[in-house]
């Protein structure tokens, strides 16, 4: 069996996790001690160090990245790419939503496009743990409503929002629990999320879940339920990393290529988009 190895190095290890920290936005200790096969004092010595560099930050039980906020730059690179695929994704859903509905937008450059849309809808509730669409909306139209984890940076942030918005939103960050998002995704015609626990929540709920992968296997962590609408792009971003197919690697291989995402063609996302929306619609005559 061919094994992915993991760096033994320590300049190599801490950057192994920083990568991961920034990828996830959060990352626990016994994950992060887990997945390189060290000790937990190994860990927290790593995260010291990184911490020391300005490269993440230290909370209760792993720690948060700081690169989201320091490196804004990245997510603005990001959302100039392909910018008019993805206003056409956002315009097509645009078209799909409904008087008086609510939406939950998930983080990324596309449903920030989405965002921009609905400013002069008054009559939608949006639900977002995605801090730019939020800003987007503060002083809009739409209902808006803040999730997000319990850390402090994902506290700030949402005060932050808040204190700066000129219509307040409700800010749950830290104070809902798995219920209730459970909840609010099974009100959801149809879910477009990454490799995520809410498409897991989702797909248990009975939503059909559009899964956007390319970083991990659909086989292993994709939308059981949704396996068709799945838009998979690991394949070739397993080739390109590692010049090998799938069926050489092991079965939890995981891409760390920051860019993998944009192998995801807009047109596959909208194929999947009509694809669930039609099921949809047909379970519900």
């Amino acid at each position: 069996m061919i094994r992915e190895a993991c760096p033994t190095l320590a300049p190599q290890r801490r950057e192994h996790i920083r990568l991961l920290v920034r990828e996830s936005g959060v990352a626990r200790v016994e994950d992060l001690r887990r997945e390189l096969k060290v000790s937990v004092a190994t860990i927290r010595r790593d995260l010291e160090v990184l911490e020391e560099e300005g490269k993440l930050r230290r909370v209760h039980g792993g720690a948060v990245s700081t690169e989201n906020r320091l490196d804004e730059a990245v997510f603005d690179d990001k959302t100039n790419q392909f910018s008019k695929q993805k206003r056409a994704i956002a315009e097509e859903a645009y078209q799909l939503i409904g008087q008086e509905e609510s939406l939950f937008l998930d983080g990324g450059s596309t449903t920030l496009c989405l965002a921009r849309l609905l400013k002069n809808r008054n009559d939608l509730t949006v639900v977002t743990n995605s801090l730019r669409a939020a800003a987007e909306l503060a002083n809009s139209e739409p209902r808006v409503i803040l999730t997000g984890g319990p850390t402090d940076l994902e506290k700030q942030y949402g005060e932050d929002i808040s204190r700066l918005s000129r219509c307040t939103p409700v800010n749950m960050i830290g104070k809902t629990n798995l219920k209730q998002l459970l909840a609010v995704l099974s009100r959801a015609s149809v879910l477009l999320c990454p490799d995520s626990g809410p498409a897991h929540m989702a797909t248990a709920a009975g939503t059909p879940v559009i899964g956007l992968y390319a970083t991990s296997n659909r086989h292993r962590t994709g939308p059981y339920l949704s396996q068709d609408l799945v838009v998979d792009a690991y394949p070739e971003a397993v080739r390109r990393q590692f010049g090998k197919s799938v069926d050489e690697l092991p079965w939890g291989a995981r891409v760390r290529d920051p860019d993998a995402m944009e192998l995801i063609s807009v047109e596959a996302v909208q194929l999947a988009i009509e694809k669930a929306l039609e099921g949809a619609s047909l379970n519900n005559r």
